[in-house]
């Protein structure tokens, strides 16, 4: 329920978008059927902060006809309030996106509303479930046209339009047709979460959870606990291992040490978030090459969260080698010996791979990577690089074979999830990169469509035949 504060800053919020609302009125000429069926402009698939903010950027810019449809239910998505275990958003609070620049429509001018002004000063970081509540206000506020429950299950090119497949959880099928769509479905949008193969071959399911899983910490009471992999991830997962009462947590990397230096706060400036993509292939890479060697470390509170437990300890260079089990024990060889656990959790990121995507494995094999169009200079080569997906400048799939049935379509799709980094910078699934990403995104697809109706919309422009002049003759008197 809203408070006087955040009912008076709703109706801000609409006052100033009606203040600066020139030229945000629906324009795209092309009203479509397909067999008598609508056509939606765009379909944003992904209904986090990404998709949403997308969903806002084309309206104000005049793209209305947009859906966005979101797999999980109303307030599930995205991971804030689901397998996020984080207490606190990674990014600083004064960070902005989702309000494209509209003052009223800030987090801090939500957080102000809610808790007092005094509340902001003192505030840190934002809390996860705050930015979820945030994001559920702004997308009410707003009006944004999202379905929930529905999940992108097929893309189909026919009639040069993308015909789309959803499914609901209960198994309910429904169909669309679109002219476009993004792809904002996050941090995971381009491929699948990673466990070694190891692991999935020799551990039980019920011994081992990735990050994004659902995972009962309390039933991790007096366990021992191993976590694989030294990102913020991981160390949220053993924090909450160990609030809920586990022996002992080990935290084991690869590294020699973790990390130190954050590159996500270099790249927060409007050089970078700005012009990125601008940049020759060559200098993009080494920009990405730099950026994926430094990683991220844990934030510093986040691993204070962990040493401040007895139980915890960390593990540098040693990568877990192999597993076994001993009845309900696991045990994982290491260069230094083996470790005895009684529950393992993988924090080993995900893999970029089209395949493993429902809504692009039917086209993945055409869909260019930086493997296919960029070859590094010895010694400047990352197999990691070359996995991601080498993107247009406006965002959208290239194919590897131009004559392959399916390279029209892909110029149809945007990609606006992780994947897109080294093509675009922060600009899918990062909050940093929303306040430059979105709005370049919008005009990308706005572009795309007013350069394809360019012909209707002169044929608009030489049947207008609106007056202004009205009369030749003294004001107030009418002309004959």
């Amino acid at each position: 329920m809203q408070n006087d504060a955040l009912k008076a800053l709703t109706r801000q919020v609409h006052e100033d978008l009606e203040k600066i609302a020139y030229a945000s009125g629906p324009w795209v000429s092309s009203v479509l059927t397909h067999h008598g069926e609508p056509v939606l402009d765009v379909a944003v698939i992904g209904g986090g902060q990404g998709g949403l903010a997308t969903s806002f950027a084309l309206r104000r810019i005049g793209v209305h006809n947009v859906r966005v449809f979101e797999r999980a239910q109303h307030g599930k998505a995205g991971p804030w309030v689901t397998f996020a275990r984080m207490i606190t958003l990674r990014t600083p609070k004064h960070v902005t996106g989702p309000d494209l620049g509209i003052p009223s429509l800030t987090p801090r001018s939500w957080f102000e509303a809610r808790y007092g002004e005094a509340a902001w000063v003192s505030l840190d970081k934002i809390d996860r479930r705050d930015w979820q509540a945030y994001l559920d206000w702004y997308s009410e506020t707003l009006a944004l046209p999202v379905q929930h429950d529905r999940e992108l299950a097929d893309v189909v090119w026919q009639d040069g339009l993308l015909h789309l497949t959803f499914r609901s959880q209960d198994g309910e099928i429904s169909e669309v047709w679109a002219r476009r769509i993004v792809l904002a479905t996050g941090i995971e949008g381009s491929g699948s979460w990673h466990v070694p193969d190891f692991i999935r071959e020799s551990v039980p399911a019920h011994l081992y959870a990735h990050t994004h899983q659902e995972i009962d910490f309390e039933a991790l009471r007096g366990k021992r606990v191993g976590v694989l992999g030294g990102g913020a991830s991981a160390f949220d997962n053993a924090a909450t291992a160990l609030e809920a009462g586990a022996q002992s947590v080990a935290v084991c990397i690869r590294r020699k040490t973790l990390p130190r230096i954050n590159p996500y706060r270099w790249m927060e400036n409007a050089g970078f978030l700005g012009h990125f993509p601008s940049l020759p292939d060559l200098t993009r890479w080494r920009f990405m090459r730099r950026i994926f060697d430094l990683n991220q470390p844990p934030p510093q509170d986040t691993f204070w969260r962990c040493s401040r437990h007895d139980g915890f300890s960390f593990h540098g260079d040693t990568p877990w080698l192999d597993a076994r089990c001993d009845g309900e024990t696991v045990i994982v060889k290491t260069p230094h010996g083996e470790k005895t656990f009684d529950f393992l959790i993988i924090g080993t990121g995900f893999v970029i791979d089209f395949s493993k995507r429902s809504e692009t494995s039917s086209f993945a094999s055409n869909i260019a990577l930086w493997g296919d169009r960029f070859t590094a200079p010895a010694g400047e080569e990352s197999a990691v690089l070359d996995s991601y997906p080498y993107l247009s400048p406006q965002s959208q799939f290239l194919p590897r074979d131009a004559a392959h049935p399916d390279a029209a379509m892909l110029g149809a799709i945007y990609n606006f999830t992780f994947a897109a980094t080294p093509s675009m910078g922060l600009s899918g699934a990062s909050i940093s990169g929303m306040r430059y990403g979105v709005d370049r995104l919008a005009r990308a697809i706005a572009c795309d469509l007013f350069v394809q109706d360019g012909e209707k919309h002169l044929e608009s422009l030489l049947s207008y035949d609106t007056e202004e002049l009205v009369s030749l003759g003294r004001q107030g008197e009418e002309q004959a």
